[in-house]
């Protein structure tokens, strides 16, 4: 039954693919939420963590608020995946091979700063493009990074830190797109597809490191 629901979820994700960059409506709401939902139920069926499961449940939800137009969504769904970043932060962390003290040590603690760095330059980039949602979008942005952050405490050679990696990458491009290029700038041709890509991957690959 995993495997169904997963193959729907590629379905679906291909799907909402090609309608990345159309307008707000019914058919691409309900592609870009039931692509990470099937994943979600996928990992219940297969008796995977309740917290992966929590985590994808909430990045659907995320998705469902942010395929709508306005402030009020996209608040709500910044929430929801601030939330999804919090339970795949517990996740990896609550593992029985999870090793925080390895951040301590090479080369995760030179990942780990690369991070700090990371979390700084977003900072300054964000903050006064911001506007009224300088506060979310300023709280978001460690809640993203802590996420990758415990993904290195998990052994490497997983899928896990490479599909925090894609996770964080798309969350760094969907920020560029809303607060920082202009609405005629050229790489807005391509940023959706990169977003979509990145994440619904970052989505599948957790899955297959944890079922």
């Amino acid at each position: 039954m995993m495997q169904v629901a997963a193959a729907g979820a590629a379905l679906c994700a291909a799907g909402y693919l090609g309608l990345t960059a159309q307008p707000p409506g019914i058919l691409r709401s309900l592609a870009k939420t039931a692509a990470v939902a099937l994943l979600a139920l996928g990992a219940g069926l297969a008796g995977a963590p309740l917290l992966l499961v929590m985590a994808l449940g909430l990045c659907a939800l995320g998705d469902l608020f942010l395929s709508r137009d306005g402030e009020s969504a996209f608040m709500a769904g910044v929430g929801a995946f601030a939330a999804g970043h919090l339970a795949y932060a517990a996740l990896f962390l609550t593992r029985p091979d999870s090793d925080p003290s390895g951040l301590l040590h090479m080369p995760a603690a030179l990942i780990a700063a690369g991070l700090l760095v990371l979390g700084l330059i977003m900072t300054q980039v964000l903050a006064p493009r911001a506007g009224a949602l300088k506060g979310p979008v300023l709280a978001y942005i460690p809640i993203i990074l802590g996420m990758g952050a415990a993904a290195l405490t998990l052994p490497f050679g997983t899928w896990v830190f490479a599909a925090a990696c894609a996770f964080m990458l798309s969350d760094m491009i969907l920020a560029a797109e809303t607060f920082v290029l202009s609405a005629e700038h050229p790489l807005r041709r391509i940023t959706p597809y990169a977003v979509w890509v990145l994440y619904w991957g970052a989505q599948a690959g957790f899955l297959a490191a944890f079922s």
